[in-house]
C-alpha cells in the first residue's frame, strides 16, 4: 500500500512539473480557484511547448503511460497538431537504456557475449521504444537481424502502475452509476494479461510465427522469421526487415508508393486477421508498421512487435460479422436484434427503440470518407447509447476496439479520402459466403470429420446400450413397443449410413480416377 501511495504521489508531481493541468484547461473557461492554486506553483517553468511537456511527462511515468501516449498518437481528429506531432516520438524513439545494460542483458539471457554470438554487434540501439529496445547485428552466417532486448526493470515499474488501475477500476464500479455495466475490473484484468504477456518476448516470437503462417501465402504482409536459436524471455533475434515507416508518407511518396492501395489494402489486412484468423495484431500504431523497399517484396505491409496479440472466438466471429454486415447495409434493426440475442443488452429492450438509437449514431457518418468522420466521436455517442440501454461492455473485445482505433488512425495518415465502408463491405460479404455457403459446409465437415469417424464404429454398441437402459424401468408390453420403435430407427439410421458410405465412396473413387486421367494427361503431352 504505501509503494501505491508513493507511486501516487509522483503521478501528481510529475502532472504538476510539466503542466498537465494547464494543457487540460487550455481553451475552457478557468474558474478563479484554479488560478490561486495554479499562483501557488509559481516555480514552474512551463517555457516549453505543450506538446514536448506532455511527451516528456508520459516518458517519465514509465510504460503504460507512453502506450497511452501512442495511442493518442494516432488521434489527430481528437488532438491538436503540435501535440500528435510530439506523441509520435513516443512510438519508436523512447529515450534507450545504456548498451552496456542491453550487453549485459544479452549475455545472461544467450549465455554469450554478443561479439561471440555475432559476427557483427551495432552497440548504437536503432529503436527504443516503452518495453525494449533494438540493435542491429549480423549472424556469423551473414544474415543481417534485429536483436529485441527487455528493458531492465520494466516488471516493477508496470506491476505498479497496474495495481494502480485495479485500485482506480474499484472506485470506479463502486461510486460510478455506470461502473459495474463498463466492467472495469475486468477490462483492467485483460489489459494487465496483455501487458504482462508482452513482457515475455518468447511470447512475442511465437505471435510473429503464427501471424507469419496465416500470412505466408498473402502478397499483402510481412513478418519477421523468427532464429530460435537465439531467442529467449528477454532477447529475441528475428530477421531485419527493410522498409519506410508507414508514418513518412513524403518517403513513402517519393519511393513511388500507392498510398491509396496502401491504405486499402491495410483495411484487408486488418479484417483477415479478425474474421478469417481470429488472431489479429493489436498494437498497430505507426511505429510498429513498415513498407517494403525490397523489389520482390516493394509496396508491402511490414508487421513489427507482436506482444500484444487479440484473439477471437468462432461465437464472437459470428457476433461480430453479423454486426458489422448489417452495420455496411444499414439494417440497424438486425444490428439491435444482435445485441438482444447475445444477451449484450437486457432481453426486454424493444427493438424498435434500439435501433432508433444505432442509426441517430450511425447514419450520419455514411458516405463520408475518413477526412470527415470520426470513430472516436461515434463511439462515444455509442457508449451513450449503451448506458441508456444498460448494454454491457464485452472485456474480451477491448483489444479489438483499440485496434480499430489504430486501423482508423493509420487510415487518416494515409488517405483522408478512405471510404472504408466501401472498403470493407465486399470482404465481409465474401467472407460471409464463405462461412455459409458449400465450401463452409465441406470445412466444417473436415473438421469434424476425425470426430465422427471415432464414434461411427461404436454407433451399434451405443444404441444397445441406450435401448437396454431406456427400457429397464417399463412393464414388459411398454418395452416391446419400445424396443420395435428403436430397431426400426436403427434400421432407418443403417440404411442411411450405408447410403453416405456408398457415397463417400464413389465420391472418393471418382476423385481418384479423375487425378489418373490428369496424371495420364500430363505424362501423354510430355512425352
Amino acid at each position: 500500500m504505501l509503494l501505491r501511495l508513493l507511486r501516487m504521489i509522483k503521478i501528481l508531481r510529475v502532472a504538476l512539473r510539466y503542466g498537465l493541468d494547464e494543457i487540460a484547461l487550455s481553451g475552457a473557461a478557468v474558474p478563479p480557484r484554479y488560478r490561486l492554486f495554479s499562483g501557488l506553483f509559481f516555480w514552474r517553468d512551463l517555457s516549453a511547448p505543450r506538446g514536448e511537456r506532455l511527451r516528456r511527462a508520459l516518458e517519465e511515468l514509465g510504460p503504460i503511460f507512453v502506450k497511452f501516449g501512442q495511442v493518442l498518437s494516432t488521434r489527430r481528429d481528437l488532438l491538436p497538431a503540435d501535440m500528435a506531432d510530439e506523441l509520435a516520438y513516443l512510438q519508436d524513439r523512447v529515450p534507450p537504456f545504456p548498451s552496456e545494460l542491453a550487453i549485459a542483458e544479452i549475455t545472461r539471457a544467450l549465455g554469450q557475449h554478443p561479439d561471440q554470438l555475432f559476427a557483427d554487434f551495432v552497440r548504437e540501439p536503432v529503436a527504443s521504444a516503452s518495453v525494449a529496445q533494438v540493435h542491429f547485428a549480423t549472424l556469423k552466417n551473414g544474415t543481417e537481424v534485429a536483436v529485441k532486448v527487455l528493458r531492465p526493470g520494466v516488471h516493477k515499474a508496470i506491476g505498479e502502475d497496474v495495481a494502480l488501475l485495479h485500485i482506480a477500476a474499484g472506485w470506479v464500479e463502486r461510486l460510478w452509476m455506470d461502473g459495474r455495466r463498463l466492467k472495469p475490473r475486468e477490462v483492467v484484468a485483460e489489459f494487465d494479461k496483455y501487458l504482462h504477456d508482452e513482457l515475455d518476448l518468447m511470447r512475442e516470437a511465437a505471435n510473429a510465427s503464427q501471424l507469419r503462417r496465416n500470412f505466408a501465402d498473402s502478397d499483402l504482409l510481412l513478418v519477421p522469421e523468427m532464429f530460435w536459436d537465439y531467442c529467449s524471455q528477454s532477447v529475441i533475434v528475428m530477421e531485419r526487415m527493410q522498409g519506410i515507416p508507414i508514418s513518412q508518407t513524403a518517403r513513402l511518396l517519393e519511393a513511388g508508393v500507392d498510398l491509396g492501395k496502401l491504405s486499402r489494402e491495410g483495411v484487408e489486412i486488418f479484417f483477415t486477421q479478425v474474421f478469417r484468423d481470429g488472431f489479429f495484431h493489436a498494437d498497430m500504431h505507426p511505429g510498429n508498421i513498415m513498407v517494403s523497399t525490397a523489389p520482390a517484396t516493394f509496396g508491402r505491409y511490414i508487421a513489427l512487435d507482436f506482444g500484444i496479440v487479440g484473439t477471437l472466438t468462432d461465437y464472437d466471429k459470428d457476433y461480430l460479422s453479423q454486426n458489422f454486415l448489417a452495420f455496411f447495409q444499414r439494417d440497424y434493426k438486425r444490428v439491435a436484434q444482435a445485441h438482444i440475442e447475445s444477451g449484450w443488452a437486457p432481453k426486454e429492450t424493444r427493438v424498435d427503440e434500439l435501433e432508433a438509437a444505432v442509426r441517430a449514431c450511425c447514419e450520419p457518418i455514411f458516405d463520408r470518407p475518413l477526412s470527415q468522420i470520426s470513430f472516436g466521436q461515434v463511439l462515444l455517442r455509442l457508449f451513450q447509447t449503451s448506458r441508456r440501454f444498460n448494454i454491457e461492455v464485452q472485456p474480451q473485445l477491448v483489444l479489438l476496439q483499440k485496434t480499430l482505433l489504430n486501423i482508423e488512425g493509420l487510415g487518416r495518415q494515409l488517405d483522408p479520402d478512405l471510404d472504408l465502408w466501401q472498403t470493407a463491405k465486399p470482404f465481409l460479404e465474401r467472407w460471409m459466403k464463405q462461412q455459409i455457403g458449400w465450401r463452409g459446409f465441406v470445412d466444417r465437415l473436415k473438421l469434424e470429420a476425425p470426430h465422427y469417424a471415432h464414434i461411427l464404429p461404436q454407433l451399434p454398441r451405443l444404441i444397445e446400450q441406450a435401448l437396454v437402459a431406456s427400457a429397464a424401468p417399463r412393464n414388459t408390453a411398454e418395452q416391446s413397443e419400445l424396443l420395435q420403435q428403436l430397431l426400426q430407427q436403427q434400421k432407418r439410421t443403417n440404411r442411411l449410413l450405408a447410403i453416405a458410405v456408398y457415397f463417400g465412396g464413389g465420391l472418393l473413387a471418382g476423385v481418384l480416377i479423375v487425378q489418373l486421367f490428369v496424371h495420364l494427361a500430363d505424362a501423354y503431352y510430355s512425352l
